[in-house]
């Protein structure tokens, strides 16, 4: 019982902070301007990073697209994670990681509410 609570829970941090900050590059905040900006991503490219992001949250919600979802937002943070590396700021991958455990740790746990197997 407790395993379902924290997978419940951890889906919708998950959830909650992806359309946090899809809705953020979608909207053009000057945060993730600057943040993505750094990598070279123009306008366009921030906008579908956004749209992305916010696919794979929807894609999360559902049982039957649980995993897709979550290997789609765990490949955005990778490549984020990539990005920062490729500047050498170890501090700004480190500052992702947890973000893509929480997607692997909800793959591990599939979705609170699929009916167990």
């Amino acid at each position: 019982m407790f395993i379902r609570i924290f997978n419940t829970v951890l889906v919708l941090f998950i959830v909650c902070m992806g359309l946090k900050q899809g809705w953020a590059m979608l909207s053009g905040k000057p945060e993730m301007a600057q943040l993505l900006g750094r990598f070279q991503f123009s306008r366009t490219a921030i906008l579908i990073m956004g749209l992305v992001t916010l696919l794979s949250v929807v894609l999360i919600l559902f049982p039957g697209t649980f995993m897709a979802g979550n290997f789609l937002m765990a490949a955005s943070i990778l490549l984020i994670m990539c990005y920062e590396l490729s500047l050498k700021d170890i501090k700004g991958a480190a500052i992702e990681l947890p973000f893509l455990l929480m997607n692997l740790v909800a793959i591990f746990l599939q979705h609170p509410f699929a009916k167990a197997t």
